[in-house]
């Protein structure tokens, strides 16, 4: 790696740890969105070096869709007592079974867009005025059109044409009783900077992000993990294939790809040569040409 590129990575790291300071300075109880992807996770990273030597002061937030990997809730627990940190739960089968959303139905049928009533329902059960995600701009156009410092109305809405300007370095997260503000520290970072900056960090990701066998289906021009939750279609056949995963959602969505990246060496050359984004092995972004923006715009991540 040349040296340009790491102060190229030093400048993004001290941007994003700039927002984190912002954030505590700013509001009253921001959390961290964390999904167990390696997006929250660096972020999460970046808050520990914002705050050192005292540890991350405000919790992380999970919404628990109960469609995840067995590998995520591992790796979540496991960070939450190594950081000594606060968790907050979102459950989307407790959201079910107080009939606040109802459960699709159908073998395409997902939990992604429940998830966007349970994390409201959080947020205003724990007087959240500040959610910090892991969203990039390079992931997909609607993420392109936020800013760092994003305002959510007192519905937890998002209006992509009447955003707060942001000049230079200057955040505003002034907002009335029942608003709340999303942050996205990692903006102006690509995925070729993420998977370099945790190279460089040596930092801990889940397992599966790295290539290894499992049972899948092809779906929606990609393998599907097979599981209890996953209804297959006639023409469906489980095979065993050696595949990694580029993001990380419900496993009902969650595309792999084919792979031999079994090693972050491995897995850096070979996002160098990708041409696709990162989410293009999402099924929930493949539904509509808005399929993101129209969840944005009703509270989503």
């Amino acid at each position: 790696m040349s040296k340009y590129y790491l102060n190229y990575l030093e400048e993004l790291e001290s941007e994003a740890i700039y927002v984190l300071r912002e954030v505590w300075a700013q509001f009253e109880n921001p959390v961290i969105l964390f999904s167990g992807g390696k997006d929250s996770i660096v972020v999460t990273h970046l808050a520990q070096k914002a705050f050192y030597p005292s540890k991350i002061p405000f919790p992380l937030l999970h919404v628990d869709t109960g469609h995840n990997f067995p590998e995520t809730i591992k790796f979540r627990d496991n960070l939450v007592n190594r950081l000594d940190v606060e968790l907050l739960v979102g459950s989307v089968q407790d959201s079910i079974d107080k009939g606040r959303v109802a459960e699709e139905s159908g073998k395409n049928a997902t939990r992604n867009t429940l998830q966007i009533t349970t994390l409201l329902d959080v947020i205003e059960k724990n007087k959240v005025d500040c959610a910090v995600g892991g969203g990039r701009r390079d992931e997909e156009k609607s993420r392109a059109k936020e800013r760092f410092f994003s305002h959510r109305d007192e519905f937890g809405q998002w209006d992509p044409k009447n955003q707060r300007p942001e000049l230079w370095n200057i955040f505003n997260g002034n907002h009335f009783e029942g608003e709340h503000f999303r942050v996205f520290p990692i903006s102006n970072w690509t995925e070729m900077d993420i998977w370099n900056y945790i190279k460089r960090e040596k930092i801990e990701i889940p397992s599966l992000y790295f290539a290894h066998s499992r049972k899948v289906i092809w779906r929606s021009n990609s393998w599907i993990p097979y599981s209890e939750f996953l209804f297959l279609k006639e023409d469906e056949e489980v095979v065993l294939k050696k595949i990694r995963f580029r993001t990380l959602g419900d496993i009902t969505i969650t595309g792999g790809m084919e792979s031999e990246a079994d090693t972050l060496e491995k897995i850096v050359d070979e996002v160098a040569t990708m041409r696709v984004t990162e989410r293009g092995n999402r099924s929930d972004d493949k539904r509509s040409e808005t399929a993101m923006e129209d969840r944005k715009r009703q509270g989503y991540f």
